[in-house]
C-alpha cells in the first residue's frame, strides 16, 4: 500500500512520462529544429522503456484519441521494435459503452508494465475513460505499483487537471477564449500543454494559470518529456525545453474584463525554462480534502 506524504495524500509508486509530442521514433536528426550536440535517437521512447525497469516490458499503446488509430499504433509498434520491445498491445475504443463492458481491458491493465496514451483529441480520452473501471484500475496501479504511464501530445494533456481542450494561437490572447475541463487527474493542480514552443502557446497557458493560480502550467516542447516520480519530483529528458509557469504571486489580472474582444493583462507571473537533466519539484499549495 502506498505511503502518504506530509499533505496526507498517497505517494504514487508509479511514474509518469509527460511528452510534448513528436517524440523521435528513429529519425537521424531532430525535426523542425537544430539538432542538439547531445542528440539521441529514440531518447524519449527509450526513457519510457527504461523507467519500467524491465528488459522486455509489456506495453499497451492506447490510440482512442486518434481518428487513425491503426496507423498511429503501427508507427509506435515499429519504434518500440527498434527499442527491442516485442510485447506491444494495441487498445482503441470508439464508444464509451465498449469501455464499460470490456472485461479483458482490466486484465490487460493489471498485466501491463507501461501504458502509452498516443495523440489526437484529448476530449476523447476524458469522455471514453473518465469514471470507468478501466481508469480506476489504472489509477490504483499508479498509486500502488511500479507502472509507467506515458502520454504524448493530447495523451499528455489528458493526464492533468485542469485540461485545455480549445483555444488556438489566433485567439489565445483574448480573455475567456481558452477552454478547460477536468482531465484524467494523474497530476492535479498541474495544467499540461504540448507542442508548446512550436505552436506558440505561452499566452494560452498564462490565461489558465491566471484564472487558476493554485495550479502550475507545464508547457512541453516537442521531442521532450517530463518524468514525474513520487507524484512530485520532476526531471526533464529530450532535445527541447519545458517552460514552467507559476501564478502564485500574480498581483493583477484583467479577469473582471474577461471578454472575447480584449487581450488579457497579467502581472507578476513567474517562469522557469528547463532542459534535459534539469529537475523541478511540483508545489503542493492545495491541502487534500474530501
Amino acid at each position: 500500500m502506498a505511503e502518504a506524504n506530509k499533505t496526507g495524500c498517497p505517494v504514487p509508486a508509479g511514474t509518469l512520462l509527460v511528452i510534448g509530442g513528436a517524440e523521435n521514433k528513429g529519425e537521424q536528426k531532430a525535426k523542425k529544429k537544430h539538432t542538439p550536440s547531445d542528440f539521441e535517437r529514440l531518447q524519449v521512447l527509450n526513457c519510457f522503456i527504461k523507467l519500467t525497469g524491465k528488459e522486455d516490458p509489456q506495453v499497451e499503446v492506447i490510440t482512442s484519441a486518434s481518428t487513425e488509430g491503426n496507423e498511429s499504433f503501427e508507427d509506435y509498434r515499429k519504434a518500440f521494435e527498434e527499442c527491442n520491445i516485442s510485447r506491444v498491445g494495441h487498445i482503441h475504443h470508439i464508444q464509451r459503452h465498449d469501455v464499460l463492458h470490456d472485461q479483458a481491458l482490466i486484465e490487460r491493465m493489471e498485466k501491463a508494465d507501461g501504458i502509452f496514451f498516443a495523440g489526437g483529441d484529448q476530449l476523447k480520452y476524458t469522455y471514453l475513460y473518465g469514471g470507468t473501471p478501466f481508469l480506476t484500475c489504472l489509477k490504483q496501479r499508479y498509486i500502488n505499483d511500479k507502472i509507467v504511464i506515458a502520454g504524448t501530445s493530447a495523451g499528455a494533456m489528458a493526464l492533468s487537471t485542469p485540461m485545455i481542450y480549445a483555444g488556438n494561437d489566433e485567439v489565445q490572447e483574448l480573455g475567456g477564449m481558452i477552454k478547460i475541463t477536468t482531465g484524467l487527474e494523474f497530476l492535479k493542480d498541474v495544467c499540461i500543454d504540448t507542442h508548446f514552443v512550436q505552436r506558440g502557446r505561452f499566452v494560452r497557458m498564462a490565461q489558465v494559470v491566471a484564472t487558476n493560480p493554485t495550479c502550475i502550467g507545464m508547457g512541453i516542447e516537442e521531442d521532450t518529456a517530463m518524468i514525474v516520480r513520487n507524484g512530485l519530483d520532476a526531471e526533464v529528458v529530450g532535445t527541447g525545453t519545458i517552460i514552467i509557469i507559476e501564478g502564485f504571486h500574480v498581483s493583477e489580472a484583467s479577469i473582471d474584463q474577461f471578454t472575447s474582444d480584449k487581450p488579457v493583462t497579467i502581472r507578476n507571473l513567474k517562469m522557469h525554462i528547463l532542459s534535459d537533466g534539469d529537475k523541478y519539484t511540483i508545489p503542493q499549495n492545495n491541502p487534500p480534502h474530501v
